[in-house]
């Protein structure tokens, strides 16, 4: 059966050996029959009206053209189709060489691609195959031109499916599966220039790509991915299948595999095992490179910051009581037990990826994490000694904090991550109108009081001479009578402490936070703010009071180091709803110009259950205040997928701090055009 029309609703049905094809239209419910003067061994619908029939016996390829109105159409014409290898330096199969495609592109490559996989300027009909003797295949000129094709070929050094290994190797490469396969297990994929291919590990050359003392991986075969762009053949082992599933015999009988393949977008493929596991695998460069530099943007690592790596660990130990533990001052890795502070995976000391620690410290190292259902069966008096030894060493932070001197390069250090963006942030601040609308006379009412100024126009039948009461728009460029109201809800949760690692959302939600608070300043007749915290802990963890608002280096450093300090040593958990709900509701009490509540978190709210839908209820519970959030922190995709949950304009991913003014440009901009 062929099925690449059946989008269209007709299918093609022909058996090995046989003299006619079977039209399906599933529509009408009609089926029209081709007969054929040869004996067909098979079919690949290249187009809809130019169909590829290879013949059973001599191998030699036919071209089928029809009207396009098929298959209503009784007018078919049968061409042969004659391959010239052409001189190229390709390893080049000959004139009397005939080989069964197994797969044909439906797609041409694009002239860019053609010209870099046959290494000249060329711009022609063409067709990407691929059989059992060669890696890939390029017919020039089919199937639009009826003069005879160039064919270029990518020659294997063996045939698929030969006996070209030694029975000593068949533990490294994997058993034989008796029989041809019944599917190709091939892909084209056009736009990346290459073809990717199932193959079983006894048609990979494992000792030209694996050194001597290294081991193959034992694997349910390799994706084999020819790129024409690099003329460079890649194998990638999957891994096998944890489980059988009831489909594993006949999946045995259809594939020389263990797996199948199909492919998924432009540069990308999907695998399948035996087991049901699917897999999505890049091999487009393209795509490559796009998911390399949202990975380095993710994770900061253009800014030469160190990668935290996490690996998850089943400890099977159980907790005793929390406690600081010892000090390392070799900060030598510490991997599981309970003596060294700053390990992880452990349990009882404080680190990372742990269980039954009073709080968190991040030596900077791999983390070993242990599962969620072991954290969850950590005593109830366990948990409870930690919770009040992490109050009491926070108390003892604050204090640190409020007596220490000022470390003019720490706060330096923050500074100058954003010193051009608190510049630009001012310029916006200059910038902003007056929104708040003032009470006055409206005149030219249709009702109202008598205008005593519209008397006269009265008496000549006007209607519109009253007045009334009411509130009117500021005019452009008027001066505010209130300030605007902002509150900036931010996160300090325990992830913030536990993933800075992994890709700098605390620091980047410092640096934020150190952005408004120079920006600002001065600014108190335009902006009056104030910035709130939330985390396990509670939904309203004051930091920034409005009317206590830091006013030098020294105290705005403190407010940094209080955030620093509260993710490290607070309880676990989210009240990014309560926060966000709390701030709104207090922010609409007062009298503004305009009301702004700006939520920073790390968009880990499926962790605990929470559905994007209440989150965005939230952000528009009140119409009179604007209330957006800013993801600083994802892990993967979690924050683009849940921004595409929110409402539109609502929501902004910055994994960079660079970007916040522009954001909240926008977001100020946007209240502006929304009265218009």
């Amino acid at each position: 059966m062929c099925r690449e029309f059946a989008h269209k609703n007709w299918l093609v049905f022909y058996r090995e050996g046989g003299k006619h094809l079977d039209i399906l239209d599933v529509l009408e419910g009609r089926v029209h029959t081709i007969s054929l003067p040869i004996s067909l061994h098979s079919l690949f619908l290249v187009t809809e009206d130019r169909w590829l029939l290879v013949e059973n016996k001599t191998r030699q390829k036919f071209l089928l053209t029809k009207p396009s109105g098929m298959p209503h159409s009784d007018v078919c014409q049968l061409y042969r189709v004659d391959e010239e290898p052409a001189s190229a330096g390709f390893g080049l199969t000959t004139g009397s060489e005939m080989s069964v495609p197994h797969v044909v592109s439906r797609d041409q490559l694009p002239s860019e691609n053609l010209s870099a996989a046959l290494g000249q300027k060329i711009v022609s009909p063409n067709r990407v195959l691929s059989d059992a003797n060669n890696y890939a295949g390029i017919i020039v000129g089919f199937p639009d031109l009826m003069s005879p094709s160039e064919m270029y070929t990518w020659k294997r050094s063996f045939p698929l499916n030969s006996n070209n290994v030694s029975s000593a190797d068949l533990f490294s490469y994997g058993g034989r599966k008796t029989g041809a396969a019944k599917i190709p297990n091939c892909i084209i994929l056009v736009d990346a220039n290459q073809v990717v291919r199932a193959v079983d590990g006894r048609d990979v050359p494992l000792k030209e790509i694996y050194s001597k003392d290294v081991t193959p991986p034992h694997s349910a075969g390799y994706l084999e991915v020819t790129d024409l762009n690099s003329k460079k053949v890649k194998y990638i082992p999957v891994p096998r299948a944890s489980m059988l599933s009831p489909y594993t015999s006949w999946l045995s009988k259809i594939s020389d595999t263990d797996f199948l393949v199909a492919p998924m977008g432009s540069g990308s493929v999907v695998t399948v095992d035996f087991g049901g596991c699917i897999r999505l695998w890049e091999t487009g460069l393209s795509n490559l490179q796009r998911s390399l530099f949202e990975w380095r943007n993710m994770i900061g690592q253009d800014e030469g910051k160190p990668v935290q790596i996490t690996i998850e660990r089943e400890s099977g130990l159980d907790v005793s009581g929390p406690k600081h533990g010892k000090t390392d001052f070799d900060n030598m890795p510490h991997v599981g037990g309970n003596m060294w502070a700053g390990g992880t995976g452990g349990r009882d000391t404080a680190g990372l990826g742990g269980m039954g620690g009073p709080y968190r410290l991040d030596s900077g190292h791999t983390v070993y994490q242990v599962s969620q259902v072991e954290k969850d069966a950590v005593p109830e008096e366990v948990k409870r000694a930690a919770r009040a030894m992490a109050e009491k060493a926070f108390k003892e932070r604050l204090k640190e904090i409020q007596m220490s001197e000022y470390d003019a390069e720490a706060y330096e250090r923050f500074l100058a991550a954003v010193r051009y963006q608190v510049q630009s942030l001012r310029v916006i601040l200059d910038s902003l109108q007056a929104k708040g609308k003032e009470r006055q006379w409206l005149r030219h009412q249709a009702i109202g009081e008598l205008d005593d100024a519209k008397i006269i126009d009265g008496l000549t039948g006007e209607k519109a001479i009253y007045k009334r009461r009411g509130e009117h728009e500021p005019e452009l460029g008027s001066p505010q009578e209130k300030p605007k109201r902002l509150r900036l809800v931010v996160d300090v949760s325990g992830s913030m402490y536990r993933f800075n690692g992994v890709d700098g959302r605390l620091e980047r939600s410092m640096e934020a936070v150190c952005m408004v608070m120079e920006a600002f300043e001065n600014y108190e007749h335009k902006f009056k703010y104030d910035i709130v915290g939330h985390s396990g802990d509670g939904f309203n963890i004051e930091l920034v009071r409005s009317d206590k608002i830091p006013k030098n280096n020294k105290q705005r450093l403190e407010i940094l180091k209080v955030m620093h300090a509260h993710s490290q040593f607070c309880m676990s958990g989210d009240h990014t709803l309560e926060g966000t709900d709390h701030a709104i509701k207090e922010i609409a009490k007062e009298e503004a110009d305009e009301y702004f509540v700006i939520v920073l978190s790390d968009a880990n709210l499926e962790r605990y259950g929470i559905p994007p839908e209440r989150f965005a209820e939230t952000l528009t519970s009140d119409p009179q205040v604007n209330a957006f959030a800013i993801f600083i922190g994802s892990l993967g995709d979690q924050a683009m997928r849940l921004q595409r949950t929110l409402p539109a304009g609502r929501s902004f991913v910055a994994m960079d701090t660079k970007q916040i003014p522009q954001i909240l440009q926008q977001i100020f901009t946007s209240t502006m055009l929304s009265k218009l």
